[in-house]
């Protein structure tokens, strides 16, 4: 195999398939990118056997080939060539080597036979549809900061994507993840084709690389989604996952009805409160408290180790005096969702869940868990 390609091409691909690869694992070509050289271009393909990314970029290609190379370490030395340079790929069947040439730096690599480097495969019968980059790139921004790490509890451990009605009865294409303390929810108008989609639950590892590949796309992104996998293709670049196998609980009865005390605060007020508060509160519960009344909420920590702290802050709300408490990383989380001047939540008492709301955005939901406060 004999190739020369533009340095900042090759990173480009590289970049959105080298984090596939996982570092620590027990077979040696799983470390491994596949290179295949051939007709005017050089495909890479990364995989760790549940996820696989594969992206292509142009190469004047002398020798036709294929190999395999550490993804990592070709990832460093491609990232530190100098912009501008022409990278020189090459491997000859009598040495074991990938060499790199690029001016005057000169590397060589260890390789692995291309015919040992496992490729996954589509499924038949899958739905396909079309959706545009950044609406996709916001079903998965809104939601998966609550994806749950709790290995116990594997179907958590992703983005449940699917077709619904809204309140309205309109198609979407909605997103849900949870992890049992709080949830969010996303929703678009359904892209043609999606309306019907049964519900997937796509691994958190698949959500992040699917984040990482549309994020220098404009335009739209194709998805197909079958039972077991997930196809993700942008421009040249093409992500496939296995999903997860399980059900995911019925969220809709998580979401609270019925909740009728409103308060409106300030996003970034309530966020930076909830900040300093937080500083001075146990670091496992982390519990902040909420003491809603007229006109004010006030937000406290009283830990006999840790100290106490204080921070009273305007809102708009006359419903009855309450308090309540909640996680205050997971307020912080969801205020960092919110897009609005104010956050608007829903409270019905201190041992039910709240509803959060962005006033800005009426097809994002999320629900907080109170704590024992």
């Amino acid at each position: 195999m004999k190739l020369t390609i533009e340095r900042s091409d090759l990173l480009n691909a590289l970049s959105h398939v080298q984090n596939v690869v996982e570092r620590r694992n027990t077979i040696p070509i799983l470390s491994n990118v596949l290179l295949q050289a051939a007709k005017g271009e050089l495909k890479l393909t990364a995989t760790d056997l549940d996820i696989e990314a594969v992206d292509s970029a142009d190469a004047k290609v002398s020798h036709e080939g294929a190999v395999t190379a550490p993804a990592g370490t070709l990832f460093d030395v491609i990232r530190k060539l100098p912009a501008g340079a022409e990278v020189e790929l090459e491997t000859q069947a009598d040495n074991q080597r990938l060499t790199i040439r690029a001016g005057r730096s000169h590397f060589e690599l260890p390789t692995l036979p291309a015919s040992d480097f496992q490729t996954m495969s589509g499924d038949d019968g899958a739905t396909a549809f079309s959706v545009d980059a950044k609406d996709f790139a916001r079903l998965i921004d809104k939601t998966r900061f609550a994806i749950s790490t709790e290995e116990t509890r594997y179907y958590l451990n992703g983005v449940y994507l699917h077709g619904a009605k809204n309140d309205d009865g309109d198609a979407v294409l909605r997103t849900v993840a949870t992890d049992g303390h709080r949830l969010a929810l996303a929703e678009i108008p359904a892209p043609k084709g999606a309306e019907t989609l049964e519900g997937v639950i796509v691994p958190r590892k698949a959500v992040a690389e699917a984040r990482r590949l549309i994020d220098a796309t404009d335009g739209d992104i194709d998805i197909e989604v079958s039972d077991t996998k997930i196809v993700v293709r942008a421009g040249r670049a093409v992500l496939t996952s296995k999903l997860i196998d399980g059900s995911f609980p019925d969220y809709a009865r998580v979401i609270p009805k019925g909740n009728d005390k409103k308060l409106i605060v300030d996003n970034k007020a309530f966020e930076a409160a909830v900040d300093r508060v937080s500083t001075v509160s146990a670091e496992r519960s982390r519990s902040v408290k909420l003491s809603l009344s007229e006109g004010k909420l006030t937000l406290a920590v009283n830990h006999a180790e840790t100290g106490a702290g204080t921070e009273e802050i305007e809102a708009e709300y006359s419903s009855d005096a309450m308090e309540i408490g909640f996680n205050a990383k997971y307020l912080l989380d969801i205020a960092g969702q919110i897009e609005a001047d104010t956050a608007e939540f829903m409270f019905n008492d201190p041992a039910s869940p709240a509803l959060v709301l962005d006033p800005s955005d009426d097809s994002a939901r999320y629900v907080l868990m109170p704590l024992r406060v």
